[in-house]
């Protein structure tokens, strides 16, 4: 078992896909992280991608809660803001992702939780950042995929502006929110003292962009940053992209349009030196889509491989689930679910001496561990029944 942070309790108030699945890296890693929702539920348990639900749990809820405890509290009852600020007194790390200034109108926030645990760790992600002009706006992947460019720069000049096509700004973000609490904890071992992390999906989506980014923001600048046909990337030569085959497609990478015009035969009117493969990749591509798209996939990959070209065929997800790499690292786990009907999960990423962390725990019922996380902080069964009574806590759902 992987328990690295086996001791550290992270409280959790967070909802929709970033935050939840920041804190669940914590949480595989061994940490006791307590969610936080409102009786009702939150988000990630009333919406869930292509309309899919196991026994009602959605596929966003699937998503971001594993090993992770469940309580629920109406932060709108005093009682409930007195569990939380108990819970605070006995937490390593505060987590959190609603709009900046939420929390602390509740009284929970950074300066008051330093007040109750005064070596708190607050980490707050947000769409934007802590404040600024656009601090109260709605952050949202999509959205902040078309604010920093990343659309853009994904798109293509004949084509336009697109979507990258999964979350991938609420997922980077994610992972910049672990390491985050991470180094705050590290900190901590050294110094004693807590800190406050903030993370923002805006910042997020412009890390993902560091390589573009710098090259925009370095030495000339470029009139456009869209792709230009099957080039991935504006600052990258030819042949880097995607090019369709006769029944697929295949990526080709960094590599020489010498050894590439030898390997598909070329002739010499359609071959771009390897000194030219940035300045005239817009003559080098065209060439190359039209030579790879009157082969097969199969020709394509066997002719690459022969001159050690790099490049991989593109996969749709049937494909991925069964590739023999990707089986080989277990990154994908079945295991019985809160209901009893099996869900299959992304794996951690990441190995600990050749171990992949355990899924102790399925994502749970609302509020499953209620009763056990209030006892333990000293709150008999007839108290417990009669916050129960008033709606401070919900019933198990």
């Amino acid at each position: 078992m992987v328990d690295l942070l086996k001791g550290v309790r992270v409280l959790s108030f967070n909802h929709f896909l970033m935050g939840p699945v920041g804190v669940q890296f914590l949480a595989d890693l061994g940490a006791d992280v307590i969610a936080i929702e409102p009786p009702d539920g939150a988000f990630q348990r009333k919406w869930g991608g292509a309309d899919k639900q196991v026994d009602g749990q959605t596929m966003l809820l699937l998503t971001g809660n594993r090993n992770k405890r469940s309580l629920t509290l109406d932060l709108k009852q005093p009682e409930a803001v007195a569990i939380a600020r108990k819970l605070i007194a006995t937490s390593d790390v505060i987590a959190e992702n609603f709009r900046p200034g939420v929390l602390d109108k509740l009284g929970l926030g950074y300066e008051e939780a330093k007040r109750i645990k005064p070596d708190i760790i607050y980490a707050a992600a947000s769409g934007y950042g802590a404040d600024g002009p656009y601090v109260n706006r709605p952050g949202q992947d999509l959205l902040v995929q078309a604010l920093s460019g990343l659309a853009t720069i994904t798109g293509s000049r004949e084509h336009g502006p697109r979507a990258v096509g999964v979350s991938a700004v609420d997922h980077h973000g994610a992972a910049l929110f672990a390491a985050g609490i991470l180094a705050a904890l590290v900190g901590k071992s050294k110094t004693g003292k807590g800190c406050r992390v903030d993370v923002s999906l805006l910042s997020a989506a412009l890390d993902l962009q560091m390589e573009s980014f710098t090259c925009y923001l370095n030495g000339e600048v470029p009139d456009d940053v869209r792709q230009p046909g099957p080039i991935a990337g504006w600052y990258y030569g030819a042949p880097y992209g995607i090019y369709a085959t006769k029944d697929g497609h295949v990526a080709i990478s960094l590599g020489s349009l010498d050894v590439l015009g030898d390997a598909l035969g070329l002739s010499s009117e359609q071959r771009i030196p390897d000194s030219a493969a940035f300045s005239r990749r817009d003559e080098a591509t065209p060439a190359i889509a039209a030579n790879l798209a009157a082969r097969t996939t199969a020709d394509v990959l066997a002719t690459l491989s022969a001159k050690n070209i790099w490049h991989a065929r593109v996969n749709d997800y049937s494909d991925v689930v069964v590739d023999p790499q990707v089986i080989h690292n277990r990154s994908f786990q079945t295991v019985a679910g809160a209901t009893g009907t099996p869900v299959t999960l992304v794996s951690h990423p990441i190995r600990y001496d050749g171990e992949v962390p355990s899924i102790r725990l399925p994502p749970q019922k609302l509020g499953a561990q209620s009763d056990d996380i209030l006892g333990e902080l000293g709150y008999d069964a007839d108290q417990r029944r009669a916050l129960r009574a008033k709606g401070v806590i919900g019933a198990v759902n």
